[in-house]
């Protein structure tokens, strides 16, 4: 059982900065970060293939926030930029423990391992 654990999270105001890192203890194949705001579903923000090959963003993100990974480190991290209020959310790192087709990034179901979540609060 691999296990993820986040950091990174925080208070900030619109316009500015976070880093998000996402540690797993064993071997993963796609990671992402997922963020959900109250009352709402959980929804995929960026996922990155194993070989960095592959990324995607959501469209309310592009341009503004980086996925990238470190496989020597089993890690994953999230640069947010020119954050904005609607920005606010529980984030959480997801993963996959193995490769294949036919397990769509933007599904919860498709992750095998989930951190616990990181808050992001973005203040006007």
């Amino acid at each position: 059982q691999v296990q993820l654990v986040e950091s990174g999270g925080g208070l900030v105001q619109a316009g500015d900065s976070l880093r998000l890192s996402c540690t797993a203890s064993g071997r993963t194949y796609v990671m992402a970060w997922f963020r959900q705001a109250p009352g709402k579903e959980r929804d995929l923000v960026a996922a990155i293939s194993q070989s960095d090959t592959n990324i995607f963003y959501a469209e309310p993100v592009k341009g503004r926030f980086t996925i990238s990974r470190d496989n020597a480190k089993n890690s994953a991290i999230l640069q947010m930029r020119s954050l904005k209020p609607e920005d606010t959310a529980v984030y959480y790192c997801a993963a996959r423990g193995s490769a294949g087709v036919g397990y769509p990034w933007y599904r919860v179901p498709s992750y095998d391992y989930w951190g616990q979540g990181t808050q992001v609060t973005v203040s006007s």
